[in-house]
């Protein structure tokens, strides 16, 4: 029996980069639905053909980036919060604030470019960037 479709000319399915990165822009209003993303794009990945595998990687990459830059962000003002009483504290919570807001920013626009790069049907360029 022969196959219908070959690998060639098989169409990518792009349900599942697109609903991870659905979750990743959500957490924004909910906070955990970044980890149902993650759990998908880790459980995807394996089996995805190479464009959308690309996402996968991004996608994964996204949220360990943001996470770490929130968690410095995070360490640093709790430590300018205990400093606050000796007044050194606020420029370092407002260093943390920049870190917060910068960390904001960049994981939006990864997930943006992401979801550019799989509306077009094309697989992420860069996966393993730094910047978006």
């Amino acid at each position: 029996m022969t196959e219908i479709y070959s690998t060639e000319t098989r169409i990518e399915d792009k349900t599942m980069p697109a609903v991870c990165y659905a979750l990743y822009l959500l957490a924004f209003a909910t906070g955990i639905t970044a980890v149902i993303g993650l759990v998908i794009a880790y459980t995807q990945r394996s089996s995805a053909m190479p464009g959308m595998k690309t996402h996968f990687t991004y996608l994964i990459r996204t949220f360990w980036g943001g996470l770490m830059m929130m968690i410095v962000g995070g360490v640093i003002f709790g430590v300018g919060a205990l400093l606050s009483i000796i007044l050194i504290g606020f420029p370092i919570m407002g260093l943390a604030w920049l870190i917060l807001t910068f960390a904001t920013i960049w994981y939006a626009v990864r997930c943006i470019v992401g979801l550019v790069y799989l509306s077009r049907g094309e697989a992420h360029p860069r996966p393993y960037a730094l910047l978006a």
